[in-house]
């Protein structure tokens, strides 16, 4: 995939240093915008997708729509936590405060956010995201994106992002690494053909998961490995997990491997 940078029409200077950061970063160009309109640059440059530097933030503009961040859920599932309100993926991961997590794909983190601010300050969470143009956009925006709270400012701001491919990461770290490790690939049916998801599926790597990931992955947890599908996902049978939670009337379930479980066989 072809990728460029370049800026709002109008932007200041400091705009075009912080882009050539970025190009640099990203092993790509930065492009003065010169008043030429996105197709125009598209088309020189030939290229799919283009990162926009305006005021409140990146976009990735992309043929399946514009992808930028955003909490998603995020803040009303965290509200819900506050009072009191169960959450079927912290209920699933059994996380406790203090605890440390590795999301082996972060896409625009939602769940890592949750995450973060029920571990608290005392908790890790890092996140891997195999998509350098989705990887960029959330780190800058778990970096920069302003909150209601400070709690929830310090969740985000908390989280590490790391753009790897997730299985050599995993390989490459020591046994019992993370508490939890937990895996949210995109669904091969989607539950959501929102705007905001259209451009997050383009970008993303869409490789299912593997019983490989899933061993790698029980070896790096001290606690427990979590996959989140869709209800009557195919995807649980062909792992080898065989429990699962979620909500009765949801659309989401989490697959769950305790580590040491004599359940689970790839």
């Amino acid at each position: 995939m072809h990728c460029i940078i370049t800026t709002a029409i109008n932007s200041p200077h400091s705009a075009f240093e912080f882009g050539s950061a970025l190009a640099e970063q990203l092993g790509t160009k930065f492009v003065v915008r010169k008043g030429k309109s996105l197709e125009t640059i598209k088309t020189e440059y030939n290229v799919d997708v283009i990162i926009l530097i305006t005021q409140k933030g990146l976009t990735a503009h992309t043929p399946a729509g514009d992808l930028f961040f955003h909490l998603s859920m995020a803040d009303l599932r965290i509200k819900n936590l506050i009072n009191g309100k169960h959450d079927h993926m912290i209920a699933a991961m059994d996380l406790q405060p203090g605890m440390s997590l590795l999301d082996c794909t972060l896409g625009l983190g939602s769940d890592a956010i949750v995450a973060s601010y029920f571990t608290g300050c005392n908790g890790n969470v890092v996140g891997l995201e195999g998509s350098p143009v989705i990887a960029l956009i959330t780190a800058e925006g778990l970096k920069n994106f302003a909150t209601e709270t400070d709690d929830l400012c310090q969740a985000l701001r908390r989280i590490t992002v790391i753009n790897t491919d997730y299985l050599n990461y995993l390989k490459a770290l020591p046994d019992h690494s993370f508490d939890v490790v937990y895996f949210d690939p995109m669904f091969r049916r989607p539950v959501d053909s929102s705007s905001h998801i259209k451009p997050l599926r383009f970008l993303a790597d869409n490789r299912p998961l593997t019983p490989e990931a899933v061993r790698e992955a029980l070896r790096v947890a001290k606690h427990r490995v979590v996959v989140k599908e869709t209800r009557g996902s195919q995807v649980f049978a062909e792992l080898g997990i065989n429990k699962t939670i979620g909500g009765k009337y949801s659309s989401i379930q989490y697959g769950v491997v305790d580590v040491g479980s004599e359940t689970w066989s790839d």
